[in-house]
This record gives structure tokens, C-alpha cells and sequence, in this order.
């Protein structure tokens, strides 16, 4: 079964882990990101944000993630999509 939703409460958990996490380093409130609003184009993030972004999920959620997946995390889809495939720190 392959969904883009949430299917269990885990995955549902994770996701609003990262919201948070992506929040606080963009200082945003939750209510201002969607999942599709661009954090370059609609928040103002830059490469260095990105990063600190890329390495607070994986301090947080002890996953490793390669830099060559910044260019899918562009909006919260994406870094669901990265964190969800990242392997076990």
C-alpha cells in the first residue's frame, strides 16, 4: 500500500515532528507552512537554512540523510518524502 497521507499514527507523529523542526529553524509559526508553500519562495529560506534544516532532522530523529536531497526539500512534502525513505542513524 503506497500513500502520500499519513496511514499510521508513527508516521502521522513523525510528520509533525518535522513540521516543528522546520518551523522553528524558518521562525514560522505551524499555521504559516503548508505542506506544498516553498520554503525558498514563500518563507525566505536560503541554501544555509536548508542545511541547518537537513541536519536538525537527523539529530532529531536520528536518521541519516545525504546532502543531495536538498533539492527535494523544498516544502514539507519533500522532507516528508526524504525523512521517510532516510536510513537509521
Amino acid at each position: 500500500m503506497t500513500s502520500t497521507a499519513p496511514t499510521t499514527s508513527t508516521e502521522a507523529d513523525r510528520n509533525e515532528q518535522v513540521k516543528e523542526i522546520v518551523c522553528e529553524i524558518l521562525e514560522i509559526d505551524v499555521e504559516e507552512v503548508t505542506e506544498t508553500s516553498l520554503f525558498k519562495e514563500d518563507h525566505g529560506a536560503d541554501s544555509l537554512l536548508a542545511i541547518e534544516i537537513l541536519a536538525a532532522l537527523e539529530r532529531n530523529l536520528h536518521v541519516t540523510i545525504d546532502q543531495a536531497e536538498l533539492s527535494r526539500m523544498v516544502n514539507l512534502q519533500g522532507v516528508y518524502a526524504v525523512v521517510g525513505e532516510a536510513p537509521a542513524a
